[in-house]
């Protein structure tokens, strides 16, 4: 057998099976559609089990969250006991624990407008907080769009705000003596002059802060004044004015103790100074935190609504 006949027999097979290939392929390129209409059913494959925490897990995780507050709160107990023990006339925890329980069986008991329970002056303390503050949420936040929103009006009222602001909320109370000719009113007046200041400057500063770019377009769309402040100022403002709420709850329960010691009547205040008058210390502790534990609550529940109005948070 010739070189050229052997070379002729090896490319025989090969171009058959080049021709047999390029078929194959026309084929595969023809029913390609029809096999992306039709995919395999593949059988889904198991994800990765996750691992469930542990007994001891669960209780490393509850331990790191109770854990130091109970110690502070230990030590806090310590201390006292300890100058307790130092002084005859200090009461220590057990004994203010005792005054406590007898103080609490019988919250709203009434024996006269000067004898109440410490349930009924919690409640009158609340009331003149709400009212003092309800009032100046009315007039502040709405300053405070005025004064962010208008250049003339921020320069007309900053200087008296910023005079006014640094007054000790005290210093307003015989103001109100003089002008409303009682005590109750009197300790509103200063409640609203105390919680008003935090709730224009927040809320001033968060109307300067919504971006240019969305007025721009409400002036391009023609927008009245009253559906730029609902539909554009409000939504972005609202983080900031409810945390002027906040500070503003916060130094308005603050001040309503010391203008209620100064005014008399049924109050929380008043009646931590009645029970110094009686030389009953343990009350006073009582007293010292209850207003505490109120106080917490209020802020508490603020940021409860602030977290539920703030942008990104469910």
């Amino acid at each position: 057998m010739t070189t050229a006949t052997l070379a002729q027999g090896l490319e025989a097979p090969a171009a058959a099976e080049m021709e047999s290939g390029a078929r194959n392929a026309t084929h595969v390129v023809r029913d390609g559609a029809a096999a992306t209409e039709a995919p395999v059913a593949t059988s889904p494959v198991p994800g990765p089990v996750a691992n469930r925490p542990s007994i001891g897990e669960y209780f490393g995780s509850f331990m790191r969250v109770v854990l130091p507050p109970l110690i502070g709160l230990g030590l806090v107990v310590g201390l006292w006991a300890l100058v307790a023990m130092k002084s005859s006339d200090f009461p220590g925890p057990a004994k203010t624990l005792e005054a406590a329980i007898v103080l609490f069986s019988d919250p709203f008991y009434s024996n006269g407008p000067n004898d109440q329970g410490i349930g009924w002056n919690i409640l009158s303390s609340l009331k003149r907080v709400a009212v003092g503050f309800g009032v100046a949420a009315l007039v502040g936040i709405p300053l405070g769009f005025i004064i962010g929103r208008f250049a003339f009006m921020n320069s007309m009222l900053a200087p008296i705000i910023s005079l006014l602001r640094p007054v000790s909320p005290l210093a307003w109370l015989p103001i109100g003596l003089m002008v409303f000719k009682a005590a109750d009113p009197a300790s509103t007046w200063t409640i609203f002059i105390c919680s008003i200041w935090p709730m224009i400057l927040n809320t001033a500063q968060g109307v300067q802060r919504v971006p240019q770019d969305y007025l721009n377009v409400a002036r391009v769309l023609n927008l009245s004044e009253f559906r730029i402040i609902t539909k554009i100022l409000f939504p972005s403002v609202l983080p900031y004015m409810l945390t002027g709420i906040r500070l503003s709850i916060g130094t308005a329960w603050l001040v309503i103790v010391a203008a209620e010691m100064l005014t008399g009547g049924v109050g929380i205040g008043f009646w931590v100074w009645d029970e110094w008058n009686n030389l009953k210390v343990e009350h006073i502790l009582i007293a010292i935190f209850v207003i505490g534990i109120v106080g917490l609550l209020l802020e508490y529940l603020l940021l409860l609504i602030a977290r539920r109005f703030s942008y990104g948070v469910n």
